[in-house]
């Protein structure tokens, strides 16, 4: 067969022809706007050139489900088909969007860390905005009441107490309840290459670990999605009526720089990388840099030894509320220098840290805040472990079993190489 710079001829007339099939369709039921035919024949020009192309570019695939039906989505400002947001993209596109739901740090991703999230209105479309962070995690029969589908497109990090997964899990079982359908449009995992870290303990189920999994899962939230669904591990075994929209050209070993910092304390890719190791100190006294301009790139206390930088929290607007040793001088350790490729290539958790600023200080009985640093680490046992002078490479050696069971049931849903 003939072919084109190693791209067959028959492969760019079938993605014409879809695509041409795309526009028939849009013009069936809306008239969309130039711009988004624009940015359709450019994400068709880049699928052409083998580039990674998300879920929620994939317009041809996942706008079929949506015709003629009530739409929610749960949604932040990751939320983009190119540089427009999914919900402008589909009321322009003639979509009946009838609600979005914020996870944390709400619609617009301008709210800190634990801030609370109320109900409210979104100011540019006018839909209601349901919180689904604060007292109402899971969306009840009558904020669902009239949807026919739902939709989730929310960039995570790939860690077990990141919440956007449990704000997923929560939707998905009150969709099974309700008898909706929820499409997830998979985005990459920053930290996909590898899984590491304890495996939750079922009574140490929190907001900030649902499931039983490793710190580091190495999925997508689609892959997840699938994961949770597939073990019945939805409240009463229920299962939704599920479909994911997979991402086209993606490896888990190909490095992704997200475009959209996913929360206020995550704003660059050092801080994602570094985000699965250092989040252990919030269940600490230290510091993790909230209040200043290296949040998870950072981490010290008043008078810590050794340190090689010197910082001190503030509050910072829909950044930092009342961090940490808020206007307090701090000793630490600065992280930032490291190189990303370094950083990327550990592919395992770094507890030397936090072993280390635990050894060095002084009132060891004042460290941990107990009950959140074991729902951190979905159990008592590595706070013990620390307690009790374990190496790292001791403690590591602890999760091997575990992780290996979880590998184990991970393999039946990954969707990518």
């Amino acid at each position: 067969m003939l072919a084109l710079k190693g791209i067959s001829v028959r492969r760019i007339m079938a993605k014409t022809i879809k695509y041409l099939l795309v526009l028939l369709w849009f013009s069936a039921c809306a008239q969309p706007a130039p711009a988004l035919i624009a940015t359709a024949v450019e994400t068709n020009t880049k699928e052409v050139r083998n580039q990674l192309r998300l879920g929620a570019e994939r317009m041809e695939v996942y706008f079929p489900f949506l015709k003629g039906k009530s739409v929610g989505i749960v949604a932040n400002q990751t939320s983009v088909v190119g540089q427009i947001h999914l919900i402008d993209t589909l009321l322009s596109l003639g979509v009946k969007v009838n609600c979005a739901f914020a996870p944390e740090h709400g619609f617009r991703g301008n709210a800190g860390a634990g801030e609370k999230i109320t109900d409210s209105k979104d100011p540019k479309t006018g839909l209601p905005i349901v919180s689904l962070y604060g007292s109402n995690y899971k969306p009840s029969a009558k904020q669902l009441e009239g949807l026919d589908v739902v939709i989730f497109d929310v960039q995570d990090v790939g860690t077990r107490f990141y919440t956007y997964i449990s704000t997923m899990s929560y939707m998905m079982e009150a969709c099974a309840e309700n008898n909706i359908e929820i499409i997830i449009l998979d985005r990459p995992n920053p930290n996909g290459h590898y899984v590491d870290g304890p495996v939750l303990k079922k009574e140490f189920s929190s907001f900030v670990g649902l499931h039983e999994i490793p710190a580091v899962h190495g999925m997508t939230v689609g892959e997840y999605a699938k994961m949770v669904n597939g073990e019945g591990w939805l409240k009463d075994g229920v299962k939704c009526k599920l479909t994911v929209i997979e991402l086209d050209n993606y490896s888990r070993k190909t490095p992704y720089d997200l475009p959209i910092a996913p929360s206020p304390n995550l704003p660059n890719q050092k801080a994602i990388y570094l985000y699965p190791s250092l989040c252990y100190f919030e269940g600490t006294v230290v510091s993790e840099g909230r209040g200043t301009d290296k949040p998870f790139q950072q981490f010290g206390y008043p008078n810590m030894p050794n340190g090689n930088t010197k910082f001190t929290p503030k509050d910072i607007k829909d950044v930092a509320s009342n961090p940490k040793f808020k206007n307090k001088a701090c000793s630490g350790i600065d992280l930032s220098h490291l190189p990303e490729d370094s950083l990327m290539n550990l592919a395992k958790l770094n507890l030397d840290w936090l072993i280390a600023t635990y050894q060095n200080y002084l009132e060891k009985d004042k460290f941990f805040d107990a009950r959140f640093f074991d729902l951190l680490a979905g159990s008592s046992e590595l706070r013990e472990q620390i307690i009790a002078g374990k190496t790292a490479e001791e403690i590591r050696s602890t999760w091997a079993e575990d992780l290996q069971q979880f590998k184990m049931i991970r393999k039946k849903y990954l969707l990518y190489p």
